[in-house]
């Protein structure tokens, strides 16, 4: 069988969120076929989680480890961290360099999708539609002035690379411009503001293998809250309908725009991608490499709307990383 690591934990405020997304792949993955093991990363502390042995380091020349004096050396890496190093590219350029086959997008894939400016001002090139925005890096002055001429009000602040809902705030008045950019900069070295475009929110999970693309289900997020905010991800505070109840033209330009989007930045593995829907018009938001697989997230809720199990999407995901190696 072949020796599975499940790559979960980061440096991020993500860290507890990836540990139950790992939990969840624990569960799914198919014994009959693979042995898996569950590796902590947090900072230097690289750490095998057994439920009834001790935990044991990781030997980070090679990324494997001994238990009970034999070497255990791993066939490929599943990474399920949200945030940093796993889903920015820094593990992703460790596992190259040590030649480790790896679940996610590669280094510049992986870089270029957790940066969400980056990202959106190269998909912009391929016509991709967006809301507007601007960057602001810590330190710069705010000009609130020129902020409100361009992107008007209301306006999202969020963390420029992070995920989860944290330091994201929905900002109505000008004179909370300053407090939202203060509060994004905890999570992050630079700030996105982003005009707020009404409509429907709606989300896409989707892999591609060697010969075959699944475009899931679409979600549609009503959220109970101001916004689609970490209460409403992970306490309940949002309805999630899937599949969402739109028109087959809007599932049809979701999936192709997706699919392109895909393409484009040349993700690998199993992704998802969010947008607004708004009068006939799809506005891309960004695109996660290593989506949430708890027991509440859409990627699972979608395979499952598809008459797919988990385990059998994983196993189709590992089987083809293995394939091309």
């Amino acid at each position: 069988m072949k020796n599975i690591a499940i790559v979960a934990g980061g440096n991020s405020s993500e860290h507890e969120i990836s540990l139950k997304s790992a939990a969840q792949i624990m569960s799914a993955i198919d014994k009959q076929k693979f042995n898996p093991f569950l590796v902590v990363i947090k900072g230097s502390e690289w750490i095998v989680k057994q439920n009834d042995k001790k935990e044991i380091n990781i030997d980070k020349n090679d990324f494997s480890f001994v238990d009970d004096g034999t070497k255990i050396i791993f066939d490929c890496a599943y990474v399920t961290i949200h945030g940093t190093p796993g889903e920015d590219g820094k593990l992703q350029g460790y596992f190259e360099m040590i030649q480790l086959p790896y679940s996610t997008c590669d280094v510049l894939t992986s870089a270029l999708s957790f940066n969400k400016f980056a990202c959106k001002s190269y998909l912009a090139t391929a016509g991709i539609c967006m809301p507007k925005g601007i960057q602001i890096l810590k330190g710069e002055k705010i000009d609130v002035d020129d902020i409100l001429r361009n992107l008007g009000l209301p306006v999202f602040v969020k963390p420029n690379e992070g995920g989860s809902s944290f330091g994201i705030s929905k900002v109505k008045s000008a004179n909370d411009l300053q407090a939202a950019v203060d509060e994004a900069f905890k999570e992050d070295k630079s700030v996105i503001v982003e005009e707020f475009i009404e409509g429907r929110e709606l989300t896409c999970g989707m892999m591609k293998t060697a010969d075959r693309e699944l475009l899931f289900p679409i979600t549609e997020i009503i959220s109970k809250n101001e916004f689609f905010d970490y209460d409403a991800k992970y306490n309940g505070q949002s309805e999630e309908i899937t599949p969402a109840k739109i028109s087959e033209e809007a599932a049809h330009l979701v999936h192709d725009v997706s699919s392109l989007i895909y393409n484009k930045i040349r993700c690998k593995g199993l992704v998802r991608i969010d947008y607004i829907y708004s009068r006939g018009k799809l506005y891309f938001l960004e695109i996660n490499i290593a989506p949430g697989m708890t027991a509440q997230s859409l990627v699972p809720q979608q395979i499952c709307s598809m008459g797919e199990t988990l385990t059998k999407i994983i196993t189709l995901q590992i089987e083809d990383l293995l394939k091309k190696h």
